[in-house]
């Protein structure tokens, strides 16, 4: 019985296409990201450097929640400050 492979992008591509014009594929894919097949499962996936940027944007955005949330818990025990005493 053959595994089921979840595939992460609206383009596919077989790896004997993807190694003939690696440009072509990332021209046609615009900025869609591209999963490169080997023998019908993604081997990895091809993304544009603006879209890189924006998966690291929201992953930071993402640890930076998680931070407010942990922090926002402990609230109750903050210690008040004020700065122009600093």
């Amino acid at each position: 019985m053959d595994a089921i492979y979840a595939i992460y992008a609206d383009y596919t591509v077989s790896m004997s296409d993807f190694k003939r014009n690696p440009a072509q594929v990332l021209r046609t894919a615009g900025e869609k990201p591209v999963a490169v097949l080997n023998h019908n499962r993604p081997a990895f996936y091809m993304i544009t450097p603006k879209l890189f940027e924006a998966i690291v944007e929201e992953m930071a955005d993402r640890e930076l929640i998680s931070l407010v949330r942990q922090r926002l818990a402990l609230k109750d025990t903050a210690i008040e400050v004020d700065i122009d005493q600093i």
